[in-house]
């Protein structure tokens, strides 16, 4: 391994080969890093994370404890019976500058290509960022949030918390998903949703308005019926 100045590698860590690590970097103990990783200036990594071959952090990136970064995708094809063998996952995962990583939050390593968070990127504790997936400079996601493959997200966009993003959708810069949407089609630049099937956020609060009143229209609805019959 090959490492710059004031460097802190704690204990029970484990560095595989031909792997490179910039100035002032922080690497806390019981941390695996895979062989020809790539990590750049300023970078932390705090106790337990995982980050396994051929990936590439940038400067100032934070990767907090039980990351793994680099796992394969969830790739499977069957055969005529219905067996499922595994697709190999040749990829990888690479972070730009100052993209933090949460707390048991899960990237995996592309297919072919590479899986990438763009500059600035905020993932909270417990996502899971699928393979080839490919998420815009300064887009802050919250937790348990999941994004399948191949999907392409913005610049700039805020993500609630256990938002479902379907895979091979792209989705705009500076859109807005409230929490618990569910996202399965292409979404345009500047888009605020809600809801599973989410559409628009101030379609969804009007619509939730009278869902609320449903049981009273229902009662007048059927006295109206009564006095239709009478």
């Amino acid at each position: 391994a090959q490492y710059g100045d004031d460097f802190y590698l704690g204990a029970f860590s484990y560095l595989g080969n031909n792997v490179k690590i910039g100035d002032n970097v922080k690497i806390y103990p019981n941390v695996y890093v895979g062989d020809n990783v790539k990590i750049g200036d300023n970078v932390v990594v705090f106790a337990g994370a995982k980050i396994y071959s051929e990936t590439e952090i940038g400067h100032g990136c934070i990767i907090h404890s039980g990351a793994i970064i680099g796992a394969d995708g969830f790739g499977y094809t069957p055969n005529d019976e219905g067996v499922y063998s595994k697709v190999p996952q040749t990829g990888n995962v690479v972070l730009e500058a100052n993209v933090d990583v949460g707390a048991g939050t899960t990237i995996d390593r592309a297919t072919l290509g590479s899986t990438i968070l763009r500059k600035g990127v905020k993932l909270d504790n417990q996502i899971q960022i699928a393979h080839n997936v490919e998420i815009g400079e300064h887009t802050v996601i919250a937790a348990q949030t999941g994004i399948a493959g191949s999907t392409k997200i913005g610049k700039h966009c805020l993500i609630g918390g256990q938002v479902g993003i379907a895979g091979h959708i792209i989705i705009g810069d500076r859109v807005r998903i409230q929490a618990q949407s569910g996202i399965g089609r292409n979404i345009k630049d500047g888009e605020v949703l809600q809801g599973s099937p989410a559409f628009s956020y101030s379609d969804y609060s009007r619509s939730y308005v009278h869902f609320k009143n449903l049981p009273k229209l229902v009662n007048k609805l059927n006295d109206i019926q009564k006095q239709q019959d009478q």
